[in-house]
């Protein structure tokens, strides 16, 4: 909660990030949100909001590399706007083990330099979301740590609270970011779901994760923004890298991963049976035969391949069609995109929001040092 107007404020400490430019319209970008919190109204000085305007059409920075904002689809000036999604349970972990801290390190450059005024739906995992998986395969995500904040805060936050937590910092940016959880129902579900329905509006998407399930959803429209941590900064990855990458179609993502398996969710490859069966056998046979479906239809009636990659088709079909079962993605799911989720955002409280999000962790153990994690 803010203090009175009477009330001495705290001494806010915010990223690097969020501080400005020497060229900055906002001399004191603390001071100045302050001011607007205790107005409830943002700054209409014309100054401020043509330089957010010329930034979010020239360029989107990442760190140190700046992508037009035609490249993004994101033209202030054109005919169809983006729409981001965060999948908050993949920038709050740091490797297998949830944090906060990363959470806060994330969100707070994401919100700076990636969405500015574009329309943002970050989504969590349900209770039980990962139940259905798991009951067809009992190693799904099996790896995961249970949430320890003691080891990267010096306040624990309580497990029962750590997405409250969360939700309650996003709902705190003005206009609020819209929060969507569904019980029963993985993150992933739920943003491909949503996905689509955007897309029905013919509007682009950005879905901010490090999560690979989402590269099944990249189209020309559909792009991934991805936290790279050897970077420390987002990364936006679209359908020419997937590409340079593959040599093939972002359709066919899927059944490569069904084949190649994903050692991060506990989903075992045909490489696990037989060595020789790997990425680039795999890539070999989907470019010719499009699926995995029509692949295991093709190699149960006539041959495909060598011996090896015969012989694994034919006796690992049903492991095949788990892992199938178990990586795509639902689209069925009961949500509902609302008119209001799409609004622009304002961005005036960010600064504020994100400076409580570090007072309430215990500040950083070292401020010119972003990737500084507490042990």
């Amino acid at each position: 909660m803010l203090a009175s107007a009477t009330t001495p404020r705290p001494t806010l400490s915010l990223p690097r990030h969020f501080l400005p430019s020497p060229t900055s319209p906002i001399a004191n970008p603390i001071q100045e949100t302050i001011r607007f919190k205790r107005d409830l109204s943002c700054s209409t000085n014309p100054a401020v909001l043509s330089s957010r305007d010329d930034l979010s059409v020239a360029f989107h920075r990442t760190g140190d590399v700046q992508v037009s904002g035609k490249e993004m689809g994101g033209e202030r000036g054109g005919k169809r706007r983006r729409v981001f999604f965060v999948d908050v349970n993949s920038i709050y972990y740091k490797g297998a083990v949830p944090s906060l801290r990363a959470f806060a390190d994330w969100i707070s450059m994401f919100l700076d330099r990636i969405s500015l005024k574009d329309p943002v739906i970050a989504v969590i995992d349900g209770e039980r979301g990962s139940e259905y998986r798991r009951q067809l395969l009992p190693s799904y995500k099996a790896h995961r740590n249970k949430y320890s904040p003691a080891r990267y805060v010096r306040a624990p936050v309580p497990v029962e609270k750590t997405h409250r937590f969360i939700i309650n910092f996003l709902r705190e940016c003005n206009l609020p970011i819209q929060v969507v959880k569904v019980e029963g129902h993985e993150a992933d579900d739920v943003v491909a779901t949503l996905v689509t329905q955007v897309l029905e509006r013919r509007l682009k998407v950005v879905i901010a994760s490090r999560d690979k399930d989402f590269k099944q959803l990249i189209s020309e429209d559909v792009q991934l923004a991805i936290p790279m941590e050897n970077l420390g900064r987002w990364s936006f990855y679209t359908m020419k890298h997937y590409l340079a990458q593959y040599e093939c179609d972002p359709g066919s993502d899927l059944s490569l991963r069904c084949i190649i398996g994903d050692e991060a969710d506990g989903v075992s490859g045909i490489q696990t049976f037989v060595p020789a069966f790997g990425r680039n056998t795999a890539l070999k046979l989907l470019k010719k035969h499009g699926s995995l479906e029509n692949l295991l239809k093709t190699a149960a009636v006539r041959t495909v391949g060598k011996p090896y990659a015969q012989d694994a088709l034919i006796k690992y079909a049903d492991h095949l069609w788990k892992n199938y079962q178990v990586l795509s993605l639902k689209r069925d799911i009961d949500v509902h995109l609302q008119d209001e989720w799409l609004l622009e955002r304002e961005t005036c409280n960010d600064s504020y929001a994100v400076s409580n999000l570090y007072g309430m962790l215990g500040g950083r153990e070292n401020p010119n040092d972003r990737w500084t994690y507490q042990r």
